[in-house]
């Protein structure tokens, strides 16, 4: 199982993105069968993916592609529901999502610390007699 998540996560890390056009299309060549009108399904929806990047080369079947970058999820963007990362609380000791480094996009952050006084319901049991 950590090979497989190994191996997507460098197809991921190397995924490239491109544009699509329409290949050129040969009409199908005649087939002896009940349906000699049907285009087979590997056929129907035959894409030429071109690297957005002229610089890159095109990409191979096993490569990973996407069509359109994410959008940002630092700023707020309501007409795609995204609320932004400002003045959300961070974990500043934290190396993952929830920590401040990342979260807060590289804009900084302020810390804050806070003393809380609580009352609660403590009894003090004396165990040596």
């Amino acid at each position: 199982f950590r090979s497989v998540g190994d191996a997507l996560k460098d197809r991921f890390d190397g995924a490239s993105r491109v544009m699509t056009q329409n290949a050129d299309l040969e009409p199908p060549t005649p087939r002896n069968d009940a349906a000699p009108h049907r285009v087979p399904r590997r056929d129907r929806y035959r894409l030429k993916l071109r690297p957005h990047n002229p610089d890159h080369k095109s990409p191979e079947v096993k490569d990973l592609v996407y069509l359109e970058s994410s959008p940002g999820f630092c700023e707020k963007n309501p007409r795609l529901g995204i609320p932004g990362t400002h003045g959300r609380a961070c974990n500043d000791t934290s190396i993952g999502v929830d920590g401040c480094d990342l979260m807060c996009c590289g804009r900084g952050y302020r810390t804050e610390t806070m003393f809380v006084v609580e009352r609660c319901n403590c009894t003090f049991h004396w165990c040596a007699q």
